[in-house]
């Protein structure tokens, strides 16, 4: 088993691209889940709770993407 510094799965492009899809997604979730409600029909896609977990992928890829930057974001300095 190898022990030390896990290789980058991932590069800057690929950061970049997810970033992106990921803050659209939250946009989306949130326009949809801001719309008005038609009590009638039940709401099948819970909206306010895909944009909560949206907006902490872009969180976590914004983090990525400062570590690949080079700035150190984890606890050992």
């Amino acid at each position: 088993m190898r022990r030390g510094r896990a290789t980058k799965p991932m590069n800057l492009p690929i950061t970049l691209v997810l970033l992106v899809a990921s803050i659209g997604l939250t946009i989306l979730c949130g326009w949809m889940g801001a719309r008005p409600r038609d009590y009638s029909k039940p709401r099948l896609v819970p909206w306010q709770f895909l944009m909560l977990l949206s907006a902490a992928l872009v969180l976590i890829m914004i983090v990525g993407l400062l570590n690949e930057l080079g700035v150190s974001t984890g606890g050992n300095h």
